[in-house]
């Protein structure tokens, strides 16, 4: 069935992926292919190629922040240029990683042929199958040996490149190796092509992206883990490939197609039973496994979203019982079986490589119209520096480098182009409606815009800050809720009352009173109902400030008419996005039928506070109305047993509010306020005790389980 992907990837899982998706090729087979193309100065091909890449990185933690939905690529182009966009790039990327994850598996073989006597493509197949088995098992699953071969690889190449550096001579490492050696054999258009070259290395270094949805506080794990792993990249090509030039000779590592076992070889030949070079050859089947089972873990991910939005068959969006997307799975592991069977594997990866200089091209104009539409809801964790130089230095990069690749490539790249946007009009364009940001860019210049797009923002904001989903009922009961004294006021009496209400009431007064700004920047959230909104990253938790306008006062300020009252909300700036969902339910609430009426008749603050409440989250009354409380009479509310949502959050005692700290006796003559998820607010509402009806359940399971095993079960009540 269709479900949503459990958040279980935390920082290390997002560094393993991404880490782990660059090591194969590009170390262990690369480096000699472009020595020979551009001499000693490889490694500065690998390090400018290390920051090229920074473009396209960032743009993509950028959009991976603000829209953590599976499909990364796909997701991002589609809902910033729609849905013909959004389908090259699913469908592209999903071809360009099948064929990449299929040639890592196949280098794979290769080394694993060196101990075992089987075919290489054999070889492949056996572990795409296997690691197609883990992934449908789950992601965490996945990532938990992805960070075992991760973790084995940094420490033998981290070993590779400490014993190596220490054979090399000091500065003159970054000398060529002979006279008659140009440093830039080619010239700087040979070093070019060069980096264009190596520049698919760090390619999978955003595939990450794509399991967005399944990232923990995505906000800062998949930009700080995209950085990490950058970092370590660009550290271990660049040194690697300066150790390989200096401990092979030039003719050797040019020739070579193993060059880090054969540098293994020169100045590893001290330890015991060629346990070097041994090391060497685990840290190449590690480097190329990881490549091939984070590819699967991408790949599967982009037929998954594409299904959800109707752009390929629903049914690969359907959920297995392991929480993964078992059929998209299948699929991918399917496509990269016949891949192996049917194509020349390392000529095609290397064609599908040019592909990903196309998305990451496009990455970077979609950042630019998420931006450009000035869309409310998009609300990035991390953006982007330097906007728009930086996308606009990656878009230019992306073109030089395509420039460099050669015609097949081209053509290959080309005809994937075609293919997508064939699929897209025969299969995919009689099925959505949906339309990207660019059309609230063109709303900016007298077109219209995508409405939808913004809703679906909206809950994705929904699902980031699902950790904070009763700060809505803990913020109306701690607000300040007041009626403005008789008089007129404009916008600067109105920001200053607004300054010692918050000074008065509430205990972070600094950073709320720091966060008024000079402008009441106030918009209708419904009938008479102003609401205003601003962020500080000095507040702990946000706090909402209520002013009811009474007959004898008015408000004098340009697009305030006919308000009786005004709702100031200040909210932390993390989450990112939290505001806006505060905001949307006190709007949601504001524009219920009866509100207006409701609200002039309260009367006080208690009374205001019940209507702000949604009732399916709130639950008042007297205490000795309520069995579950009775009970528990004289205890503190820290000592109180109510069920794990629920929060006591108002008492009122003899007519005036009081704070129910831990250490505050409930009292019979009590009224109280509790706020909790609606299943438990509805057992207390029906009188029940959530802790019997808990028992109850679990007795008539157990009484279920016995009578399937054929034994007997007495109920003891354990309270």
């Amino acid at each position: 069935m269709a479900g949503k992907l459990k958040k279980n990837l935390n920082l290390f899982d997002v560094y393993a992926m991404s880490t782990g998706a660059m090591f194969s090729s590009g170390l262990f087979l690369l480096p000699g292919l472009a020595a020979a193309a551009t001499g000693d100065s490889v490694y500065v091909a690998y390090l400018a190629a290390g920051f090229l890449i920074l473009p396209a990185m960032y743009s993509m933690a950028e959009l991976s922040t603000a829209m953590p939905k599976a499909g990364g690529t796909y997701y991002f182009l589609d809902r910033a240029m729609g849905p013909l966009m959004g389908t090259i790039g699913g469908l592209g990327s999903w071809v360009a990683v099948v064929f990449k994850s299929a040639f890592a598996l196949v280098g794979m073989g290769a080394y694993l042929g060196i101990y075992l006597d089987m075919p290489f493509t054999l070889l492949a197949i056996i572990l795409t199958i296997v690691f197609g088995l883990v992934n449908i098992m789950g992601a965490k699953e996945t990532t938990l040996l992805q960070r075992l071969l991760v973790g084995a690889l940094v420490v033998i190449l981290a070993a590779f490149i400490i014993f190596g550096l220490s054979e090399v001579d000091g500065g003159s490492a970054f000398a060529p190796n002979s006279d008659n050696q140009n440093f830039f054999r080619s010239g700087f258009v040979g070093f070019a092509s060069t980096i264009g070259l190596v520049f698919v290395s760090y390619a999978g270094l955003t595939k990450v992206a794509s399991v967005a949805e399944e990232v923990e506080n995505p906000d800062v794990n998949i930009p700080l883990g995209m950085t990490l792993s950058l970092v370590t990249a660009t550290i271990i090509y660049t040194a690697g490939t300066l150790i390989l030039i200096n401990v092979l000779d030039q003719g050797a590592l040019e020739e070579s197609l193993t060059p880090v076992a054969d540098a293994g070889e020169v100045f590893l030949d001290w330890a015991p039973m060629d346990l070097g070079v041994i090391l060497i050859v685990v840290a190449a089947i590690a480097a190329f496994a990881s490549t091939g089972n984070a590819g699967i873990l991408s790949a599967s991910r982009y037929p998954y979203a594409m299904a959800k939005d109707k752009l390929v068959p629903a049914r690969l969006a359907e959920i297995g019982r392991f929480g993964t997307p078992t059929k998209s799975v299948v699929v991918t592991v399917l496509a990269m079986v016949l891949v192996l069977l049917l194509f020349d594997v390392e000529a095609v990866a290397k064609l599908a490589s040019a592909f990903q200089l196309v998305l990451f091209g496009l990455i970077c104009i979609a950042v630019i119209v998420m931006r450009e539409s000035r869309i409310g809801t998009y609300k990035p964790g991390f953006k982007a520096p330097f906007y728009p130089w930086l996308q606009v230095g990656g878009i230019l990069v992306s073109m030089w480098l395509i420039a460099e690749i050669g015609f097949l490539a081209m053509a290959f790249t080309v005809a994937l182009l075609i293919g997508c946007v064939l699929w897209y009009q025969y299969y995919a364009a009689d099925n959505v409606e949906r339309r990207g940001a660019i059309f609230h860019v063109h709303q900016r210049l007298g077109e219209r815009a995508y409405e939808g797009l913004e809703r679906e923002l909206m809950t994705i904001i929904h699902d980031r800050t699902e950790d904070e989903n009763l700060s809505y009922e803990a913020l109306v009961a701690r607000s300040a809720v007041v009626d403005l004294e008789a008089g007129a006021y404009d916008e600067e009496r109105l920001l200053r009352r607004l300054t010692a209400i918050a000074v008065e009431r509430f205990d972070d007064r600094k950073a709320l009173a720091a966060s008024f700004t000079d402008v009441l920047d106030a918009r209708p959230a419904g009938e008479g109902v102003y609401l205003a909104t601003s962020t500080s990253s000095d507040l702990e938790q946000p706090e909402l400030i209520v002013c009811r306008f009474g007959p004898q006062t008015t408000v004098e300020i340009d697009g305030m008419q006919d308000a009786h009252s005004l709702l100031y909300l200040v909210a932390p700036n993390r989450p990112v996005g939290l505001d806006l969902r505060l905001a949307g339910q006190l709007a949601e609430v504001v524009k219920a039928d009866d509100f207006r009426d409701r609200w002039r008749q309260a009367a006080d603050e208690k009374a205001l506070n019940a209507i702000l409440m949604r009732d399916d989250h709130f639950y008042h009354g007297p205490v000795e109305t309520m069995p579950f409380l009775v009970d528990q009479l004289g205890r503190t509310i820290g000592e109180l047993d109510l069920p794990p949502s629920c929060i006591l959050a108002i008492i009122e005692r003899d007519g005036e509010l009081v704070i129910p700290t831990p250490d505050v006796t409930l009292l019979a003559f009590d009224g109280v306020a509790i706020i909790g998820n609606p299943a438990d607010i509805a057992l207390l509402n029906e009188g029940l005790d959530p802790w019997e009806v808990q028992q109850t359940e679990l007795a008539e399971a157990r009484k279920a389980e016995s009578a399937a095993n054929g034994s007997t079960y007495d109920a003891v009540d354990q309270r």
